[in-house]
């Protein structure tokens, strides 16, 4: 499967111009994964036409990881695991690690906690 599971912290960069090199070459080569939560967060963070109206190109052409039931077994599971490990994680960024997971894809994120999951996970980050 593969690809490259992207994070809403890399498209919130994207969208408001800053550098976002491996984004552009995940896009270019047909690799970026978008999780379905992330679809909501960058939905429901746009404020302007033009805003939507990027995300909607954006998911014409990113496919979004499918998440049948087991996938949200796995997400429970993986949360619960990391809170024995004394790590609270939200249900929306374990989800978005479980993509990544269930792909064998790396993780293309600017957020720290993908970092602190992966120190107790098979979670393999681009950064």
């Amino acid at each position: 499967m593969a690809g490259v599971v992207v994070d809403t912290s890399e498209w919130i960069d994207f969208f408001a111009g800053r550098e976002a090199e491996l984004l552009e070459q995940a896009l270019a080569n047909g690799a970026a994964i978008m999780p379905p939560i992330v679809v909501a967060e960058l939905v429901s963070g746009a404020t302007t036409r033009q805003q939507r109206a990027a995300i909607g190109d954006l998911l014409q052409d990113a496919p979004v990881h499918e998440t049948p039931l087991d996938h949200w077994i796995r997400v429970g599971d993986l949360r619960a695991a990391l809170a024995r490990k004394g790590l609270e994680v939200t249900v929306p960024d374990v989800h978005v690690a479980q993509c990544a997971l269930d792909r064998d894809a790396v993780l293309l994120t600017r957020d720290a906690i993908f970092a602190r999951i992966a120190r107790h996970t098979s979670l393999r980050l681009t950064k």
